[in-house]
């Protein structure tokens, strides 16, 4: 069977926000800057992206779940899921796909609760504070994961 080239972007709770809330923590790109970035990263490799975002965290369960038929991995940045959700964290490890935790800021330099993540033990790549620029390294180094290469 050959592996589907094709990438879930998942991005969870408040950060379709991007841009308006907290400009000081998290910048002035857009959600639509993300997708972007993503998008284009993952053409540069031969990848396609399907891209959601969603304040309701069964809605990002189902498209994970779903994910485990036509991708090849997963990039998420679950928000504030990261610190509270073991669901979350069980669907990313029940679909069995690489997956890559992104965050915006670094979440070890913020409020204590934020220095956890559920996600971290089952993702494989980890980019943590750089920025929505972190997205298109984070997308790079799981593809690396997928196809096996080192990051180009």
């Amino acid at each position: 069977m050959t592996t589907p080239r094709r990438l879930l972007l998942v991005n969870g709770p408040n950060l379709n926000l991007l841009g308006i809330r907290e400009p000081d923590v998290y910048g002035h790109d857009t959600l639509a800057d993300v997708q972007r970035l993503v998008e284009d990263a993952a053409a540069r490799r031969g990848f396609e992206v399907r891209a959601l975002q969603s304040n309701h965290e069964g809605v990002l369960i189902d498209a994970i779940h779903a994910a485990r038929t036509d991708c090849a991995g997963i990039v998420i940045n679950p928000g504030g899921l990261t610190h509270t959700s073991v669901v979350l964290r069980d669907a990313l490890s029940g679909v069995a796909l690489p997956v890559a935790e992104v965050h915006i800021s670094n979440v070890y330099e913020r409020e204590p609760f934020r220095h956890h993540s559920y996600v971290a033990d089952v993702a494989a790549v980890h980019v943590i504070g750089e920025g929505v620029g972190g997205y298109a390294r984070a997308t790079r180094l799981l593809i690396d994961v997928i196809t096996g290469a080192a990051e180009g």
